[in-house]
């Protein structure tokens, strides 16, 4: 038996110009990184040649290209595992909607333990270019590519996505005590919302190739430098939240379904509390709400955030990683 262990990731800022459409003509950066909450997958090695898969459904079938479920469907066929083993999904969050990068953590964690199972170790950026390879270029989700690096290198980063399709992961010089000091001004809120990716992608993909959104992104992609110096220089911290809010103002406009009327209430309820700023994590639309908030002001923001949950993280220093490992011949 093998089992991965991969973590979510909430990105600050630079979220959009890791869309192909943006970082081929100019080259996309996004900071972000890997938090305390986890997709899990376990492998185990069956006697019979079945392949059983089981997550919010159960598959059982015997051959690969019989699978509904496409992850896992395409990390088999990459990894070369063709039967003889049952897969387990379980999640800290439900995948679907959360805007924590769920679904590229699920690929990540997939060929993790399923390269383990057949015997072989790989590197963190082979796992995320091939988790890319699953998603973009198999599958032709309408994503990013931001989320697979995340989840497998782990921890604070400035991810750059060049021109030439290549991905540089830097890691950001941050103590702990400083990366302490940024989770204790964050908080995090269910927007009570699921909601699917696609429709806000494929739009915002459209409007990337048009010059107003190009426009957008070239401001979004800005805050990079100014995050990432920030948080290497250990202080000033409220800033961030200050970029924040400039931020989310920029991104709401490169899709008319990235906020509605309940997120923008939130957002209000929370500056009026205290908050210096926020954003939805992921495309938008729902999911969860990130918010930058003063010590001084956190506990009158719970109280007046009560009817959201709240969600609470800490920064993961590993990456995709492999938790339990008995494999048998």
């Amino acid at each position: 038996m093998i089992m991965s262990q991969t973590p979510l990731r909430i990105s600050f800022v630079g979220g959009g110009t890791d869309l192909k459409e943006f970082w081929s003509n100019y080259g996309g950066s996004v900071v972000s990184t890997a938090i305390n909450k986890y997709v899990y997958v376990v492998v185990k090695k069956r006697f019979d040649d079945d392949i059983v898969l089981n997550y919010t459904k159960r598959e059982v079938v015997k051959n690969v290209s019989d699978i509904k479920h496409e992850l896992v469907r395409e990390a088999l066929l990459k990894t070369g595992v063709t039967k003889k083993i049952e897969i387990w999904t379980p999640a800290d969050i439900p995948a679907e909607g959360s805007g924590l990068g769920s679904s590229s953590a699920l690929t990540v964690g997939l060929l993790n333990a399923l390269y383990v199972y057949s015997g072989r170790q790989v590197s963190a950026e082979k796992l995320a270019e091939e988790a890319c390879e699953i998603e973009l270029d198999i599958l032709n989700k309408p994503i990013g590519k931001q989320d697979q690096y995340s989840a497998a290198f782990g921890n604070f980063n400035e991810i750059i996505f060049n021109k030439d399709s290549s991905v540089s992961v830097n890691k950001l010089n941050i103590s702990e005590s400083n990366k302490v000091d940024i989770f204790s001004n964050l908080m995090v809120f269910y927007t009570n919302i699921n909601r699917s990716s696609s429709d806000i992608l494929f739009n915002q993909k459209k409007l990337t190739t048009q010059a107003k959104g190009q426009d957008h992104l070239m401001r979004l992609k800005e805050t990079v430098p100014l995050v990432k110096k920030i948080m290497e220089n250990g202080n000033n911290y409220d800033e961030i939240g200050m970029i924040m809010d400039e931020y989310w103002t920029i991104k709401k406009q490169l899709s008319n379904n990235i906020t509605n009327p309940e997120i923008d209430n939130m957002y209000k309820i929370a500056k009026e509390a205290g908050a210096l700023g926020g954003k939805i994590l992921g495309a938008g639309g729902g999911g969860f709400l990130m918010l930058y908030v003063p010590d001084s002001k956190k506990k009158e923001l719970a109280i007046k955030m009560k009817n959201f949950k709240e969600l609470r993280v800490k920064s993961d220093p590993f990456g995709s990683r492999i938790v339990f490992n008995n494999r048998t011949p």
